[in-house]
């Protein structure tokens, strides 16, 4: 008499578990990708909160400057300009005021005012720039 294997009837026995592997394998992946996703929104998050602190600093100085025109010269900042990470919360910020750069033409009454940060962990520079002409002193 031949013996028969238990298994015999149910030649697919297991295939529920190898099922359940691949589905926990593509979740995992799935998990992975929103994972980086998020990582992604943090990293473009605080890049938008730079630029617009930036931005903010290069209007502050140019408000400086429309207010007391009669000082213009005083708020020129050449290169490498100066240190306002302190104040500003730009990580390693630095503003940098010119008046009459070749930007401008040479215009006296144009002045562009440079804001130069470095995002923690980054190895590029990131930078907002403003030129506008102030008409009057």
């Amino acid at each position: 008499m031949k013996s028969r294997s238990k298994y015999a009837s149910h030649p697919q026995f297991g295939i529920a578990l190898i099922e359940v592997l691949i589905a926990v394998l593509i979740f995992s992946i799935g998990l992975l990708g929103l994972v980086g996703l998020q990582a992604s929104m943090v990293r473009a998050s605080a890049d938008a909160r730079y630029r617009a602190q930036a931005s903010f600093v290069a209007q502050q100085r140019l408000g400086q400057i429309w207010v007391d025109q009669g000082n213009m010269s005083a708020y020129v900042e050449a290169e490498p300009g100066t240190d306002i990470a302190a104040e500003s919360g730009l990580p390693g910020g630095r503003r940098i005021t010119l008046r009459g750069d070749a930007s401008c033409g040479g215009d006296l009454s144009c002045f562009t005012v440079r804001v130069i940060w470095q995002q923690p962990g980054a190895v590029e520079t990131h930078n907002v720039t403003t030129v506008t002409r102030i008409a009057g002193g």
